[in-house]
């Protein structure tokens, strides 16, 4: 289905802004939006007024006009399109007078980012139609109650009788005989909330201050409850001019009234949960900080609640059951917060709650963790039972209080760095975290230069068979050559390209250029069997759809045989979602490739799937190698994963030897193959070359009986 894109006019005497207003939501989605700039008031105003526009952004200052004048002059003369206002620098009265004269939104130029300019053109459009709805109903509802002339009355003003059609009786459920024609019968029966104004409003009319009468409000029906009419009236008048008489009719509105509560109640609630949303936390938000700031001892707290591996749900079970473990979550969340307090949803599976009056920090803290002990049981969802952790971000009030969007902000960069350490955790917002964020936020942008400028080295780590005492391959292994930082390790950047979206094109770089290296090392220097060239995928790598073409693209390109390139994939990778993993691993088998399990040992991993996942080799963690010449239980763990190879017809490559005690504990043990830094560092192209060239093999496998000092690839 298409959609068409979202018109948008500027209207700013600033050829720059436009370009900035361009590039911003250029960001968002280029085919989402069109743009038009006026920058001349007289121009604008038709623009504005030509209802050829879904949002209108209207800068404060324009020349001998402000933009607030423009928005008055456009909205008393009919503008339908919704107004956002636009200001160079904060300032309270002109926000309060921007909303009185009827805008939308108000933002401060070069204060707001690409997604708040979305979100705030998003919820503008969308109150915009709400309304439209709203004055559409009205008027259907009108012209329904003139062409039904239900419930006529004719009330007679000197001596209060008053006829009552049958229909206007039947409306309250009483037959004709039931209600007496007086108008006690009328106003005794009006809400006692609504009697007064409706008393005034007909009071107004037949003072002559309003050309008709009419009014809105609740009457008792005989079953108990109240239902909401519109009455309409005219009061003829004798010869001086005084009401003698009024008519009329009475429409029964609460099928009405009903779908205006919905409609409002939508527009301020989330659909599937019926949590308030994003706009009402706000709203709410805004109050708390405004009290805040007249109030020393008021403290409150933000806090930004992400489910942790929610999109696991889904892609396992259905967004069916992904949506009912929303609504449970809602609603134990709801069950768990104090009076007072607020919940929302933020939005898919992100929710946010607002802590009101706290003693101190150790008050928020208390309650997260009666909200984490909560969350952390069993939900019972279609009959299976489902385990969630959440991950928490926190703000406080005394930390930072300076706006509701930066408190949100905060607290949502407190969260990723709860999910950083571990996830199923909180953490308290500090200042830290902000720079924490620019300098990521620094090194992303860097990093998307870096794709573009291929600034990315391959560095190889030999791989060496225990059994032929001879190099059997390399594990290739990226680096980032920045222009001003130097060489940066992947441990630095790779995080950020995984959370970024850019390790797709950084790990198909890797790969092209490791295939490339390994085809050229091989005529170069030929063995048998040929050298093999191992490369890592990331999770996001390994599900993304097109991993099958992408690899067979690289394998034509570089001419590198199939059996020369190994896929390694974390235990963690294949774990996640077993069932798909079996499918992909299966398509990457067809293609000839071999596969080795990456880190095995520190995951979960079911028997059940590894037997049928087609993986020729495993590697063992560094974790447990590295530890083997100082626990004995180590050594029973490498020992007890090598058997379990073996018993799968798998080989066992063990990462991160560091000591001569330990290669000769894997040797014994039986596992095949082995590298790290007591065998090899990682060493570059050239470095690589010269040593494949002259492989020094008395290094890696020593007699038993040999007591000599052996040094390090990279130290010969």
């Amino acid at each position: 289905m298409e959609f068409s894109p979202v018109k948008v006019l500027l209207v700013d005497d600033d050829e720059d802004e436009f370009v900035v207003t361009r590039d911003l939501l250029s960001d968002i989605n280029r085919k989402a939006y069109t743009l038009d700039w006026v920058s001349r008031y007289d121009e604008a105003l038709a623009r504005v007024l030509s209802g050829g526009y879904d949002v209108c952004l209207i800068d404060y200052r324009l020349g001998a006009h402000t933009g607030l004048d423009l928005m008055r002059e456009a909205l008393s003369q009919g503008c339908q399109s919704p107004l956002i206002l636009l200001t160079g620098q904060g300032n309270r009265e002109i926000d309060i007078a921007a909303m009185r004269a009827g805008a939308a939104d108000y933002l401060v130029k070069g204060q707001f980012s690409a997604s708040e300019l979305e979100r705030s053109i998003r919820y503008a459009v969308c109150a915009a139609k709400t309304m439209e709805r709203l004055r559409v109903s009205e008027e259907r509802y009108a012209l329904a109650a003139r062409a039904a002339n239900d419930g006529l009355f004719d009330w007679n003003l000197l001596t209060g009788e008053v006829y009552f059609a049958p229909r206007w009786k039947d409306m309250l459920g009483y037959q004709e005989h039931e209600i007496r024609g007086h108008v006690d019968e009328w106003l005794a029966r009006v809400h006692p909330e609504d009697v007064g104004y409706l008393k005034a409003e007909i009071n107004a009319h037949l003072e002559g201050e309003t050309p008709q009468f009419q009014s809105e409000y609740r009457m008792a029906h005989r079953d108990g409850g109240w239902i909401w009419m519109l009455c309409r009236g005219l009061a003829v008048r004798d010869a001086a001019g005084r009401a003698c008489r009024m008519a009329g009719s009475q429409t029964d509105i609460t099928a009405r009234k009903r779908a205006e509560e919905k409609l409002r109640y939508d527009a301020h609630h989330d659909s599937l949960t019926g949590l308030p949303n994003r706009t009402v936390f706000l709203d709410r938000l805004a109050r708390s900080v405004s009290r805040a700031r007249r109030r020393e001892d008021y403290l409150f707290a933000v806090l930004f609640l992400d489910l942790d591996r929610f999109k696991l749900v889904n892609d396992s079970s259905g967004h069916r059951t992904g949506d009912q473990l929303l609504i449970a979550v809602a609603r134990r969340l709801e069950s768990v917060l104090r009076p007072g307090d607020m919940v929302a949803r933020h939005g898919g599976d992100e929710f946010t709650i607002l802590l009101d009056h706290l003693k101190d920090q150790t008050d928020a803290e208390s309650i997260v963790q009666r909200i984490e002990k909560h969350l952390s049981g069993p939900f019972d969802i279609f009959g299976q039972e489902m385990v969630i952790n959440a991950s928490i971000g926190i703000t406080l009030s005394s930390v930072a209080c300076q706006d509701p969007e930066q408190m949100l902000r905060d607290a949502d960069i407190a969260m990723y760095r709860a999910k950083a350490r571990g996830r199923g955790r909180h953490e308290f917002f500090s200042s830290g975290m902000h720079q924490d964020i620019v300098s990521t936020m620094r090194l992303e942008s860097d990093l998307r230069s870096a794709i573009r400028n291929e600034e990315f080295r391959a560095h190889y780590q030999p791989i060496i068979s225990f059994e032929e005492r001879r190099l059997s391959g390399f594990e290739a292994l990226i680096r980032w050559q920045h222009p001003q930082r130097g060489l940066i390790p992947p441990g630095q950047f790779i995080p950020i390209a995984e959370e970024s979206g850019l390790i797709n094109p950084v790990g198909r770089w890797i790969l092209r250029e490791a295939a490339r290296q390994m085809k050229e090392w091989q005529h170069q220097f030929p063995t048998d069997p040929p050298l093999i060239v191992s490369v890592n995928l990331s999770t996001r790598q390994f599900s993304q759809p097109d991993l099958i073409e992408r690899i067979s693209e690289v394998l034509a390109e570089t001419g590198l045989s199939p059996q020369s390139l190994k896929i390694e994939i974390t235990e963690s990778a294949v774990m996640e979602n077993a069932e798909a993993a079996v499918e992909m691993l299966n398509q990457l088998k067809g293609l000839g490739v071999q596969l080795s399990i990456d880190d095995f040992g520190t995951g979960y991993s079911s028997l059940n799937y590894l037997h049928r996942f087609p993986i020729d080799t495993l590697k063992i963690d560094r974790s447990f190698v590295s530890r083997m010449d100082i626990q004995a239980e180590n050594v029973e763990i490498v020992r007890t994963i090598i058997s379990l190879a073996h018993n799968l017809g798998m080989k066992v490559v063990a990462e991160g030897i560091e000591t001569r005690a330990q290669m000769q504990q894997l040797c014994e043990l039986g596992c095949e193959y082995g590298q790290g830094y007591y065998l090899a560092r990682p060493m570059d192209s050239t470095a690589t070359a010269s040593l494949i060239a002259s492989p020094p093999r008395h290094l890696w496998m020593p007699e038993p009986d040999e007591d000599l000092q052996y040094a390090m690839i990279s130290q010969v």
